[in-house]
């Protein structure tokens, strides 16, 4: 007999709980959909909330109107869109019986990690069940010699890395927040060390995925953590990045890396948005080994000093970081700024303790809090722009002109090492003006990062995007209307 019908044998006395359990143990037998194709608005059923808790014990189901509102919205200006219960299953054996159920059924499940992003990925959009794993926080295994790692998704990338202290190791992706790993794997995070120790698709090996049904799948193969396969499929690849509409992460093994011997930072202000971002490509282009280097304008420099009490000039500005050894830096140094200098740079600052390198990045970190600040009362609204380094001058200083034409309050960040940066935009969500022209901001940005030749799979890319997303993930990521 299995799970289902065990615990329906104990809850006889519960006929329409018993039917559901005994429903839920033909998952195999269902045919393949989307967790989310037949979505349910409003409560679930008080049968189906009780089928929960015979899976993962009362206490960890809850269908409290402030659990539900918490779990139906992240950072970003999204509204709120409880589930209709959030479950905190405490083992991989509980999340699969918890999506078997939810797929016998056709409710849809939003999986839930730090709640830390901004692009409304929790959001309910069409009620269900929202699976909480933070309850599932365990480093399972550490392998200084294969450097690697593996960790269930309740632990954050900062918990690893105090875990690593004293191995020599750590794991650099750094998005900002401190995210769930396995929810940073979801979402394909990126960060400041992007540029030199690459995003997570660089840094995941392997991953264990409770899919739809309940089966469970170990994208690798069990145990596995090699750094090159030409064997099958990349099927890690595939669920890198794919915001919980694939399955449920339970599992990553994560490549880590050496800990720099020596590290400094610094900051470097410019005379415009055209020399800072020139210099970006100049020291790339001189294949200086950047750990970061990130751009803030000035209008964001404004708003970090105040949030963080820094004493930068009120300028474009680049944030900039190398590892190395102690002679390998002070040669990168001595370049980096004279080609900084070349291009009008100035107010050099070099941070090599690591108390005041921490203040520099927890200001660059907290970015998003101290834009949110120019503008009490207001929501913060995100775009994410990466393009070919070649074109990052052209289009950033477009973008910057063109912030200023709308209207708009907002400021630019970015991670300009590998052409990605963001336009933080102010905006009252009661303002319906406003939003009007934010969406318009947002698709005009859209159009024109794309090149002509790139229309026709923008145009695919918008189609497949909506047939996910629309299905219960991420509201605020959906590209714009497609380009014909």
């Amino acid at each position: 007999m299995g799970w289902c019908g065990h615990l329906a044998t104990h809850l006889s006395a519960h006929p329409a709980m018993a039917s559901l359990l005994r429903a839920a143990a033909t998952w195999g037998l269902f045919p393949w959909r989307g967790y989310c194709s037949r979505g349910t608005q409003g409560e679930l059923s008080k049968g189906f909330v009780e089928a929960l808790k015979a899976v993962v014990g009362s206490p960890h189901v809850s269908t409290a109107a402030a659990d539900r509102e918490q779990h139906g919205h992240d950072e970003s200006m999204h509204r709120c869109q409880p589930p209709g219960a959030v479950v905190w299953p405490q083992n991989v054996e509980q999340v699969s019986r918890l999506a078997a159920l939810c797929y016998s059924q056709g409710v849809p499940i939003i999986p839930f990690g730090t709640g830390t992003g901004l692009e409304g990925g929790v959001c309910a959009v069409q009620g269900g069940v929202c699976i909480n794993l933070t309850h599932m926080d365990r480093i399972l295994k550490l392998d200084p010699e294969d450097f690697c790692v593996v960790v269930e998704p309740g632990v954050t990338r900062k918990t690893l890395n105090t875990y690593l202290r004293d191995s020599g190791l750590w794991f650099p992706v750094d998005p900002g927040a401190d995210a769930s790993l396995c929810g940073m794997v979801a979402t394909a995070a990126s960060g400041t060390n992007a540029v030199r120790y690459g995003t997570m698709r660089d840094n995941v090996l392997n991953l264990e995925v409770v899919l739809p049904g309940g089966r469970l799948l170990h994208t690798a193969g069990a145990g596995r953590h090699f750094r090159k396969s030409a064997a099958g499929y990349n099927l890690t690849g595939l669920f890198v990045g794919s915001e919980g509409t694939l399955g449920l992460i339970t599992a990553a093994t994560l490549r880590l890396h050496p800990a720099p011997e020596a590290t400094v930072a610094a900051t470097c202000a410019f005379p415009s948005v055209q020399a800072a971002v020139d210099t970006t490509v100049h020291i790339l282009q001189a294949a200086l080994p950047l750990a970061r280097i990130e751009f803030l304008d000035e209008v964001m420099m404004d708003a970090c000093n105040r949030h963080s009490r820094l004493t930068c000039s009120v300028a474009p500005t680049l944030f900039l970081e190398f590892h190395g050894s102690e002679r390998a830096l002070a040669e990168q140094i001595e370049r980096a700024e004279e080609i900084s200098q070349h291009n009008g740079g100035s107010h050099f600052f070099w941070a090599k303790e690591a108390e005041e390198r921490s203040r520099l990045w927890a200001a660059r970190h907290n970015a998003w809090y101290a834009a949110l600040a120019l503008r009490p009362g207001c929501k913060g609204y995100s775009t994410d722009v990466c393009v070919p380094i070649s074109r990052l001058p052209e289009i950033l200083v477009q973008t910057k002109e063109d912030l200023k034409a709308s209207g708009l309050t907002g400021a630019i960040v970015g991670h300009v090492g590998d052409g990605n940066f963001h336009c933080i935009l102010l905006v009252d969500p009661e303002d319906a003006e406003e939003l009007r022209r934010v969406k318009a901001f947002g698709e005009h940005l859209g159009r024109h990062d794309c090149s002509e030749d790139h229309f026709t799979l923008l145009w695919c890319q918008v189609a497949a995007w909506r047939k996910a997303k629309e299905v219960g993930e991420g509201v605020g990521e959906r590209p714009s209307t497609p380009i014909s």
